[in-house]
């Protein structure tokens, strides 16, 4: 497990669009732009400075967990018309859940 604290992006390189999910919305997805390199400087468990150069699969992945710390969720970057259309998904999984 990578465990960070207070990870900051320093900067980001490239664009792709993928499918991306959310284990807070399980079962709804979106293609999503995001960068295609991700440089994050944080603090590791041990205090010590850490870098990390994230390309891919991983420079998403910190972009989306670093979102969730500053309140963004995937659907966030969805256009106004697709959020329309995922929210009778996101309607039936709150309801799941009640």
């Amino acid at each position: 497990p990578l465990v960070l604290f207070n990870p900051e992006i320093q900067s980001l390189a490239g664009e792709t669009i993928e499918e991306e999910g959310c284990l807070s919305f399980p079962g709804i997805t979106a293609d999503v732009k995001r960068a295609a390199k991700a440089v994050v400087t944080a603090q590791g468990i041990d205090g010590e400075p850490i870098r990390i150069e994230g390309e891919d699969l991983l420079a998403r992945a910190l972009q989306h967990e670093i979102d969730h710390l500053n309140g963004i969720l995937f659907i966030d970057y969805v256009s106004g018309l697709k959020r329309q259309l995922l929210r009778g998904k996101l309607r039936k999984l709150q309801q799941s859940q009640q």
